[in-house]
């Protein structure tokens, strides 16, 4: 059974998530403001690649980790909850999600321990901004997300500057756009199009994240400035000039190889629907109609459905492929909360990211880091790995290595305390 952690802050872009009818859930609630709470006996993994830390003790003050690791000593006057037998780990992020009911898609989320969703796209978005502008409140209870808007589609380069102008105005966080044809079923941004798209945003100081299936379309999106690759290539193996065009400009690489999955694994019943974890927040209604036999046998028949089986097994080579070479990668599910599948989605696609690679070569540990890490993106740089912050302004912060002792001390009020105990 896993927990979340709900200790925050007040400052920018915080969250917690979470909660239990277990006991030992009791002292993980939110933490009020002045409150000292300390969590001893642990196993902490800090979100790198190190080993665990056994018989840890993390300090939290006022939602942040001010001090975390072996031979940390406990505050005076400091609430200390032992969790002898837990494992602690960063507050997931979700890269590429999706928001369609905030209320229900975000503590589902949470309940999963995706404490940070980055939602790439929805029409209904533009009313969600006030949500996320609320989210600094050590009292969260819900996971934080941050917002694309609407999907730009336009048809001109004169209407993709012009809606990317209006995306602005709703203050999103980034611009999303498809380039690609849906298996040859619909049309194709035009590169003079996205070009515009990225061009203008760009100049506008916000940042665009690309849907893409072919290589040749991710290619051109890179050359054309796309910040952020939001799927896997899925049509051939990506070439090594596409590998070292990521690496030149630091982009990063979102698989989302459960995707693939979710379009053919309803064609029979899946193992996960007797998990009592995934079953715990599922939506029974949708559930059961998954399992009827005409749902499953159009599933086997769809064509579709059996194209992305193929376009999976790509998908895992050429993930292969981007570890090996150093790529940025980063875990995302894009899943909407419903059905539950947030459960099932996250831990298929660390289980899909580990099985690629440990059948070729890929670290197993890799599968958590790119899940715990996240994207590049100063909306995320107060939660993920655990490592030693300094402020570099009032709302910008630096990491910095700390030594040999494997022992974090927040110079001015630490590391989110977004964790997860299971």
């Amino acid at each position: 059974m896993s927990y979340i952690v709900a200790h925050e802050t007040a400052a920018p872009f915080r969250r917690v998530g979470g909660s239990s009818d277990s006991a030992s859930a009791i002292g993980l609630r939110a933490q009020q403001p002045g409150s000292v709470k300390a969590f001893t006996g642990l196993r902490l993994i800090d979100g790198t690649d190190r080993a665990a830390i056994a018989n840890a003790t993390v300090v939290v003050r006022d939602g942040r980790i001010v001090a975390a690791g072996s031979g940390v000593a406990v505050p005076t006057g400091a609430q200390s909850i032992a969790l002898a037998g837990k494992t602690v780990i960063p507050g997931l992020i979700n890269a590429h999600g999706h928001v369609n009911v905030p209320d229900r898609d975000l503590k589902t989320y949470a309940a999963y321990g995706v404490t940070t969703v980055f939602s790439l796209g929805g029409t209904d978005e533009a009313s969600w901004m006030g949500l996320r502008d609320a989210q600094a409140t050590p009292s969260l209870a819900r996971a934080r997300m941050f917002l694309a808007g609407p999907v730009l589609a336009p048809n001109t380069p004169a209407e993709a500057r012009d809606q990317v102008a209006k995306n602005q105005a709703l203050k999103v966080d980034v611009i999303k756009i498809r380039v690609d044809d849906n298996l040859a079923t619909t049309p194709k941004m035009k590169p003079d199009i996205y070009r515009a798209v990225i061009d203008e945003a760009h100049k506008r100081g916000m940042r665009v994240a690309v849907h893409v299936f072919y290589l040749e379309d991710a290619k051109g999106a890179l050359d054309a400035g796309a910040d952020f690759i939001a799927h896997s290539v899925r049509d051939q193996a990506v070439s090594p000039a596409f590998v070292s065009l990521l690496k030149s400009r630091g982009v990063c690489l979102c698989p989302t190889l459960m995707r693939e999955v979710s379009t053919f694994v309803y064609e029979s019943t899946p193992d996960f629907f007797s998990d009592p974890f995934f079953l715990k927040h599922a939506d029974m209604q949708q559930v059961n109609t998954l399992k009827q036999p005409a749902q499953q046998e159009a599933m086997r028949k769809s064509p579709a459905a059996q194209r992305y089986k193929v376009a999976l097994d790509v998908a895992s080579r050429n993930l292969k492929t981007l570890v090996d070479s150093g790529v940025m990668i980063a875990m995302g599910t894009d899943t909407g909360g419903l059905l539950g599948a947030e459960g099932a989605r996250l831990d298929g696609e660390g289980r899909h990211d580990a099985a690629a690679g440990s059948r070729r070569g890929h670290p197993r540990c890799g599968a958590l880091h790119e899940a715990r890490s996240g994207p590049r993106d100063a909306r995320a740089r107060q939660v993920g790995r655990l490592r030693r912050p300094r402020r570099r302004s009032a709302r910008r912060y630096r990491e910095h290595e700390k030594d040999q002792r494997r022992v974090y001390r927040g110079k001015s009020g630490g590391q989110i305390a977004d964790w997860i105990i299971e």
